[in-house]
């Protein structure tokens, strides 16, 4: 049997073999292999009728009296329990609504906020770090919030955060998954290192919630944010969340206090008063669409672990690598993706030449990842729905498009 006879050999008893294989049927698929959940999650197969019913049943029927009995108002904070044990935290410690960016901010100034309020401990904290590989919208916000509190922001790469950290920094901005090459930070160390440091850790969990175990109670993080579209397959723009630690709840000094974050919202006062708990997160009127449908989408995640999930994204990860070094000639493409298991996230990122032409015809040829500027070819691995044949199957057309 010829070495890749075997590799699609191998792939079929893996895919026989895969725990996970049934949950690909809850979704809605073709024959093109996707390899780009991690820019946007698939479609979950009970989406489309769930939104139906919301929007001819409980808006053009119900209409207002939607908000109380098919429960809208309450849909930020319960959609955040279901997203609660896929990140490692107990229930009442997350909020859905808004975009990761307007989160992102929400949780830097509060954090800066909260190391001023730690009384002389917290005098002079006058820095914030940010992750120097971040995704660009990260460091945006980053500059700004830093402008609003008075703080100088420094950009430094995470390897770099323990030696940096001072008296002076306030808070720190890091990524867990980097969106460029699928490096997995090490979350616990460094939210540690922070804390050693008298600061408060944020993390931005977009490409790593729903992929992997995170663990946001067992490692003591301050303030969490993400994205819903990715891993976790919420739709285009579905709605964002953010975490805020239980014992921070009542310190926590949102720079956006909306009025659905009132302790009285309907109370209509001119004077700003916070609710209680993760509450004080919301903003404005919840998104219901985009956010009911993200709560028929995570009805995939019933009866599913997320160490079962990890399990299965190491083994895809391995196994694209294996078939890439078997399928592409030497030298026509370098991983910038670690090798070792507790420092990969869930996609693999290769570095080639003239990589945005090549992935238009791998997307031509019904592969389907995406391209990063300037070299940076991009496949992420969602295991709810990818299968080893496809990675199998992905790997051998890349090597048929590059010369040999």
């Amino acid at each position: 049997m010829s070495e890749f006879a075997e590799l699609a050999a191998r792939a079929e008893k893996l895919d026989t073999a895969d725990e996970l294989a049934g949950t690909r049927a809850q979704f809605v698929l073709d024959e093109v292999v996707y390899l780009d959940g991690n820019s946007l999650g698939a479609l979950p197969a009970n989406v489309p009728g769930r939104v139906e019913d919301v929007v001819l049943r409980q808006w053009g029927r119900m209409r207002i009296r939607s908000w109380d009995e098919s429960g809208w108002w309450t849909a930020p904070e319960r959609i955040g329990d279901r997203i609660a044990p896929l990140v490692g935290a107990e229930a009442g410690q997350i909020v859905v609504g808004d975009s990761t960016s307007v989160n992102v901010f929400k949780a830097l100034v509060a954090a800066v906020r909260m190391a001023e309020s730690t009384g002389s401990a917290g005098s002079g904290r006058d820095e914030i770090l940010v992750d120097a590989t971040t995704f660009p919208t990260d460091g945006y916000i980053a500059e700004s919030a830093a402008r609003m509190t008075g703080r100088t922001l420094r950009p430094v790469t995470p390897a770099e955060v323990p030696a940096a950290l001072s008296g002076r920094t306030a808070a720190v901005l890091l990524n867990h998954v980097d969106y460029r090459t699928g490096r997995l930070h090490d979350l616990p160390a460094l939210t540690a290192a922070v804390h050693a440091a008298g600061a408060i850790a944020v993390w931005d969990l977009c490409h790593s919630a729903g992929a992997l175990p995170v663990g946001l109670d067992e490692h003591g993080v301050d303030l969490a944010v993400g994205c819903t579209y990715k891993y976790l397959n919420g739709g285009p723009g579905s709605p964002a969340y953010l975490y805020v630690r239980r014992d921070l709840q009542d310190r926590f000094d949102s720079p956006l206090p909306g009025w659905n974050s009132h302790a009285e919202p309907f109370g209509m006062r001119p004077a700003y008063e916070p609710a209680a708990g993760a509450l004080r997160g919301r903003v404005g009127t919840p998104d219901i669409l985009s956010m009911l449908a993200l709560e028929a989408a995570l009805e995939v995640w019933d009866g599913v672990s997320v160490e079962a999930v990890r399990a299965k994204s190491l083994a895809l990860t391995d196994f694209f690598l294996e078939c890439v070094g078997a399928y592409v000639g030497a030298g026509l493409v370098e991983s910038l993706t670690p090798v070792a298991h507790d420092e990969r996230g869930s996609q693999v990122a290769l570095r080639c030449e003239n990589a945005g032409d090549v992935m238009r015809r791998l997307i031509d040829r019904g592969v389907v990842g995406d391209f990063r500027h300037p070299d940076v070819l991009r496949f992420g691995f969602t295991p709810l729905y990818v299968g080893f044949a496809e990675v199998e199957r992905a790997a051998r057309v890349l090597g048929a498009l590059l010369p040999g």
